[in-house]
């Protein structure tokens, strides 16, 4: 059906502090945000300069790049390599970072914002939950939008060991931040609509920031390209089904589970089967051991880390995708795998448990680590015996990927901001001559 309106005369300042082409997780979430949105909007970037060469090399323009300090970035190189492993403390000790891009923005941007430049102020990253952004003290008359943040997703009850490798008793540095931090609150209290990457986040925000209903929206952060999807239709055949693994192999992504759970599996059921791990980390060594010792190293094989382009084509040689993380905000992985076909094994706390149904795979609840192994056993076992189900879940898993897509996620997205601005600032299309 097409378009009825014309977004082009909408004026955005969008601002993503993490926007980068070249690189994995939020900066590429940002940037693939802002060329879907860009192509459809009057849109001004907004971005830190160590994204500069990136986007220069795909020929955007409209871009106005933050500079940072010397002061910050001396800051930066001290506690950078410090705190880059531990992720609380991470967050905690780079926030001067933010704040400088965050003040310099206002400082840029507010007598424009101010004189109604822009129809609309949209900020993306960071998308942790607890960053306050300034510029929203000045969104009188002008919508602002906050999002797609997620997080603050907790380890499951029964998951101490792996919490404490996780460093989450540092967590209290986020608590202690959201005290702390100036316009925190106001910043949601400002915001004429959150945007909320999982039901958790939404609920949280909700309760405490008491924010009624029409002003946050579930909006998953997460996409995936159209090649992914296309996978789905040149997919080899092949006499065994072939799991795979793909993550940073960290203590909470859960792949000792999985080495654990092909362990149990019935010895024919482990004759037809091979699993795949794509991806590194400090667990990598560990996990190679726990194989060796459990005589699985002609079942499992590692790859490492590897291009994204080569993660497509390990997904498309693949039948079902495992993923026991305990504690995933986002989890992309899921959506790609559901993308090209597979139906997915995974343990239902955080994001990945709402994109995966009944009819694409298997949720499991994290009540203990046994739990999830033996779960994790019986569902592969089940649909390693019973091809139709397994055909029939790929066939509805690439179907529901489908509203992942980059593009599909701009038009939701132009929907949001439909409904913030004045119907005034888009005007109608006729739809017999496009114009």
């Amino acid at each position: 059906m097409p378009e009825t309106v014309d977004y082009k005369s909408l004026n955005v300042l969008l601002i993503i502090e993490s926007c980068n082409p070249d690189w994995s997780s939020v900066p590429l979430v940002g940037y693939n945000f802002f060329r879907e949105i860009n192509q459809r909007v009057n849109a001004t970037l907004v971005t830190h300069a160590r994204n500069r060469d990136a986007i220069q090399k795909r020929g955007h323009q409209n871009v106005v790049y933050i500079e940072e300090s010397r002061g910050i970035q001396r800051y930066f190189s001290l506690v950078g390599p410090i705190a880059s492993k531990i992720w609380p403390l991470f967050h905690a000790l780079t926030y001067p970072v933010y704040e400088e891009f965050n003040r310099r923005v206002y400082q840029q941007f507010k007598d424009s914002v101010v004189a109604g430049d822009y129809d609309l102020v949209h900020v993306i990253t960071p998308m942790i939950p607890r960053y306050p952004v300034k510029l929203s003290q000045v969104c009188d008359r002008t919508p602002f939008l906050y999002g797609p943040v997620n997080g603050g997703v907790p380890f499951p009850k029964n998951f101490e060991a792996i919490a404490r490798k996780e460093h989450s008793y540092l967590n209290f540095l986020r608590d202690l931040g959201q005290l702390l931090l100036p316009g925190y609150e106001d910043t949601y209290r400002r915001a004429d609509k959150v945007l909320a990457g999982s039901t958790y986040t939404l609920e949280m925000l909700q309760e405490k920031f008491d924010l009624p209903s029409d002003r946050i929206h579930l909006f998953y952060e997460n996409g995936i390209e159209q090649k992914f999807l296309d996978a789905a239709e040149d997919r080899p055949a092949h006499d065994t089904i072939e799991l795979i693994f793909v993550g940073r192999l960290v203590p909470y992504k859960g792949a000792d589970m999985l080495v654990d759970a092909i362990d149990q599996l019935e010895p024919e059921v482990r004759d037809r089967i091979h699993l795949t791990i794509v991806g590194d980390g400090q667990e990598r060594s560990p996990l190679e051991q726990q194989t060796q010792q459990l005589n699985l190293t002609s079942a499992i094989t590692f790859t490492g880390w590897v291009q994204q382009q080569e993660t497509l084509d390990y997904y498309r040689k693949s039948d079902l995708f495992c993923f026991p993380s305990i504690r995933e905000f986002g989890g992309a992985v899921v959506m790609e795998a559901m993308a090209c076909g597979l139906p997915c094994i995974v343990v239902n706390n955080g994001g990945i448990g709402e994109y995966v149904t009944a009819d694409t795979g298997f949720k499991i609840e994290p009540l203990s680590r046994e739990h999830i192994v033996q779960e994790m056993a019986a569902h592969i076992t089940q649909l390693v015996k019973d091809e139709s189900l397994r055909q029939q879940m790929s066939q509805v898993a690439t179907e529901q990927a489908k509203q992942f897509e980059w593009g599909q996620k701009a038009l939701a997205m132009m929907d949001i901001y439909r409904g913030l601005v004045s119907p005034s600032k888009i005007p109608e299309l006729d739809v017999t001559t496009g114009l």
